[in-house]
C-alpha cells in the first residue's frame, strides 16, 4: 500500500468530518495488511472526538478506500480510533484538549515530574505542579502523557 496514496485519500474524508489524521501505520500481517488509522479532533466540547464521531468518520473512510485504488488488491483490515489516553502530547492541539488533566512529562534536562494543565498556548503550557504555577514550553519537553485519573474531585478541574 502506497501511503502517500492513501492519505490523498484519508484526508478529505476526515476532514470533512471535522477531524485531523493524526497517525496512519500500515503494518503486513501475511497476506494480509493491518490498516491502522488515528483520528484527532476538538470534537463537540473541546476534548476530542466522540466515539459517535470516529464511527461516521469510519464509515465514511472504508466506503472511500473500497472506491479507491489507494490499497491496491491487497486483502486488508480497517482499524480506525481515537489517539488514545496513552500517546504522547505531542502538537500543541494536543496539550489544548487536555486542559485541566494531569499529565506525567519527561522534560529535555531534569527531573520527570507531574502537573495539571491550566493553560495552552502555540509555544507551551502553563501547568499547575504541587500547588505553584508553572511555565513550560514545548521545545522542553522529551515526553508527556495524560494521567488518567479514575477518582478526580470537581475541585481539580
Amino acid at each position: 500500500m502506497n501511503e502517500s496514496a492513501l492519505v490523498a485519500v484519508l484526508e478529505p474524508i476526515v476532514a470533512a468530518h471535522g477531524l485531523e489524521l493524526d497517525d496512519l501505520t500500515v503494518v503486513n500481517a501475511g497476506r494480509r495488511s493491518v490498516l491502522r488509522i488515528a483520528l484527532d479532533g476538538d470534537g463537540p466540547d473541546g476534548r476530542g472526538p466522540t466515539i459517535d464521531d470516529i464511527a461516521e468518520a469510519t464509515r465514511a473512510i472504508s466506503a472511500a478506500l473500497d472506491d479507491s485504488d489507494a490499497v491496491g488488491e491487497h486483502p486488508y483490515t480497517l482499524e480506525v480510533g481515537s489517539r488514545g489516553v496513552s500517546a504522547p502530547l505531542e502538537r500543541p492541539a494536543h496539550w489544548r484538549r487536555n486542559v485541566s488533566r494531569l499529565v506525567r512529562i519527561t522534560p529535555v534536562e531534569g527531573e520527570r515530574f507531574v502537573g495539571r494543565i491550566r493553560a495552552v498556548d502555540d509555544t507551551g503550557a502553563e501547568l499547575d505542579v504541587d500547588g505553584r504555577r508553572r511555565r513550560l514550553g514545548f521545545d522542553a519537553v522529551r515526553r508527556a502523557v495524560v494521567q488518567v485519573e479514575l477518582n478526580r474531585r470537581d475541585e481539580e478541574v
